[in-house]
């Protein structure tokens, strides 16, 4: 495990990129590990970037699918980018993730796919859920420990706060986990590329029915992206997760993100293998 004093913000991340044509490449640090691979939220959002630097920042992103292909080590990481097609409304963009392995070889680490749309006029009326109440607020929720060689590395970049549910691995949980939580140095981020990583910050509720530890890995994540007016960039954003189906070792999550305001900022979708 990396020393959890050493931290790369995603913002040191983001302004060391390098961008070459279709190829946008970023040296990853051990600090974001989860486990034998970096943090997935944080792939998914240097690939949106890598999208915007490549295909254009002018339309919002509204939607994004992650497929975890294989692990992604901390180091030089390339991610190569494909415009699909782009309409009047709506622009396609497809990014692979590719490191080299211990040959040399570049290999496929994560495939994504990239859904970016302009607004658009509608005579319907607007729809915009209610954030529903939660059962303890931030300053009566427990903060999530961060314990060096225990918790994962990445976790030192966020503050989380669990409002429902129960922790991982204690065998007293249910299916649903509630969580107020923010990026610790990300004030300066884009509430674009905070929604990605914030709605893949929480372990799956599933873990908190585990008596003792018990690794867990996402297969494929679909994300989905509403545009916000975030006002309280400091503020504490809020992570509803479910598990709503369980079976032969998968989890499908939901998750509902919200920001500071109580905007819906992202829906989420995602299969976990679940090793308990």
């Amino acid at each position: 495990m990396s020393d959890h004093a050493a931290r790369t913000s995603v913002l040191e991340l983001l302004n060391g990129r390098q961008i070459l044509a279709s190829r946008v490449s970023y040296q990853l640090t051990p600090d974001w590990e989860q486990g034998r691979t970096i943090f997935g939220g944080i792939l998914s959002a240097l690939a949106a970037q890598a999208m915007r630097d490549v295909c254009g920042a002018d339309w919002p992103l509204r939607a994004l699918q992650t497929n975890f292909v294989g692990p992604v080590s901390s180091g030089m990481v390339h991610v190569d980018i494909t415009l699909l097609r782009q309409g009047k409304n709506v622009r396609q963009v497809k990014a692979q993730i590719l490191q080299a392995g211990p040959d040399g070889q570049e290999q496929v680490s994560g495939v994504l796919l990239g859904v970016f749309g302009t607004g658009r006029d509608s005579k319907l009326t607007p729809l915009s859920p209610a954030q529903p109440a939660v059962a303890h607020a931030p300053e009566q929720s427990m903060r999530m420990p961060v314990i060096p060689g225990l918790t994962p590395n990445f976790t030192q970049h966020l503050e989380m706060h669990l409002a429902e549910g129960a922790l991982p691995f204690t065998g007293s949980g249910n299916w649903a986990s509630r969580y107020h939580l923010r990026i610790a140095d990300g004030a300066e981020l884009d509430a674009e590329l905070t929604a990605i990583i914030l709605t893949d910050a929480g372990p799956t509720p599933a873990l908190s029915l585990a008596n003792g530890f018990a690794p867990a890995s996402s297969v494929s994540w679909a994300l989905e992206l509403r545009p916000i007016e975030l006002q309280d960039r400091a503020g504490l954003w809020r992570l509803d997760q479910d598990t709503i189906v369980y079976g032969e070792g998968y989890a499908n999550d939901r998750a509902h993100l919200w920001t500071p305001e109580g905007q819906l900022a992202a829906l989420g979708y995602q299969v976990v293998a679940v090793y308990a």
